[in-house]
């Protein structure tokens, strides 16, 4: 089965609508990711099948809770999900943080290969970032805590911050600037594997990070 084909099987099991289209800057964004990933090192992933699954789906499957129009991907890597989400959120604008030089390069090429003018490219550790966001979104492999204290600072007041975890069941320390709001399993097409999205936004006086 192609690489085309393949992406076209996994956005059909999502809930939501996806333009006919779509599925081709996808398989550009996956082709690119695979070249450069033979001399960058950009993902521990090689596999063009895995890629799909673990890559592109599992960023995708963030689409329902995308509501602002501002949003960060923090410790983006090679994109992921700012870059698979700003393909399809063309109207939102996306900015990728990672403090990897040869990450950057690579998404600054992938910026302009896929035409991607809804995309800003930023150098730097999120901790240095002086910004605020409608949304922070991230796959989270740090603890929910460090995550928490290293971004509360680029959540809007009335903003949310989407970090997409393996699994478990962490909590938030009691003096955290953030609290969870919800914690939601996602289903990812072609992942047999759980996802935990957790949601939080600016804490609320008195409030316990208990959820």
């Amino acid at each position: 089965m192609s690489l085309l084909r393949q992406i076209e099987v996994g956005l059909s099991k999502f809930p939501f609508s996806v333009d006919p289209s779509f599925p081709v800057p996808l398989e550009r964004y996956l082709k690119l990711l695979l070249h450069w990933n033979k001399t960058y090192n950009l993902t521990g992933i090689r596999d063009s099948n895995q890629m799909i699954s673990h890559h592109l789906m599992d960023s995708l499957s963030l689409v329902p809770y995308i509501d602002g129009s501002r949003i960060v991907d923090v410790g983006t890597g090679a994109g992921l999900p700012g870059i698979p989400l700003a393909l399809y959120f063309r109207e939102k604008h996306f900015t990728l943080v990672d403090s990897n030089g040869k990450k950057v390069r690579f998404l600054t090429q992938a910026k302009i290969e896929l035409e991607l003018e809804n995309v800003t490219v930023v150098h730097s550790r999120v901790e240095s970032f002086d910004d605020k966001f409608d949304q922070v979104v991230c796959r989270a492999f740090a603890s929910l805590d460090n995550l928490a204290k290293s971004c509360a600072h680029a959540v809007e007041t009335d903003g949310t911050l989407l970090a997409m975890k393996a699994g478990g069941h962490e909590s938030l320390s009691e003096n955290s600037e953030l609290e969870i709001v919800s914690r939601l399993s996602v289903t990812v097409p072609l992942l047999d594997e759980e996802r935990v999205l957790v949601i939080m936004r600016q804490r609320a006086s008195g409030a316990l990070n208990n959820l």
